[in-house]
């Protein structure tokens, strides 16, 4: 018996709009309704390596902490700063109503943004960027990566923190 071949998912970009967050610049909003556990859009850019990011760092000297950067499992990141989409506008949040998955297709990793739950018109979208810091988390880098989402239970950065109650 042959292994099933992956195929990337249907994504159906008319179901969400690009337009001015509340809570960061800009947003990802619902345009259709959108099932529990659908892909919503695939996270595109440039892959490159680590290396050639921070030298591309900053993107915006004036927000020096604001990158379009998605770290991919094989050390390569992706760029959406160059060949990005929609997705790249999706802002963090604490209390997320979607999550990300990597999936290697046709041999080549892939990040798509999936419905946690039911998602209805008019809703922002997001997800919990946690971001890997290497060293130690200092109050100043956590201000540095703040977070705005306002959430009851808001941990009051986007940096991953190994208690997530923080």
């Amino acid at each position: 018996m042959t292994a099933k071949k992956l195929k990337p998912p249907k994504v159906d970009r008319s179901s969400i709009v690009v337009k001015s967050s509340p809570i960061h610049g800009k947003g990802v909003f619902v345009a259709k309704p959108i099932k529990k556990g659908q892909a919503i859009i695939e996270y595109k850019g440039e892959r490159i390596s680590w290396k050639l990011a921070e030298k591309r760092h900053p993107h915006d000297p004036k927000d020096p902490n604001h990158t379009f950067y998605f770290s991919l499992e094989d050390g390569r990141v992706i760029d959406a700063k160059y060949g990005g989409n929609a997705a790249r506008w999706i802002n963090h949040s604490c209390k997320p109503i979607c999550e990300t998955r990597e999936d290697s297709f046709d041999g080549e990793p892939r990040v798509f943004i999936y419905a946690k739950r039911a998602l209805k018109v008019g809703e922002e979208l997001f997800y919990d960027y946690s971001l890997d810091i290497e060293g130690k988390i200092t109050k100043q880098m956590k201000k540095d990566y703040e977070c705005r989402c306002g959430v009851k239970k808001c941990r009051g950065t986007m940096l991953a923190t190994k208690d997530k109650s923080k």
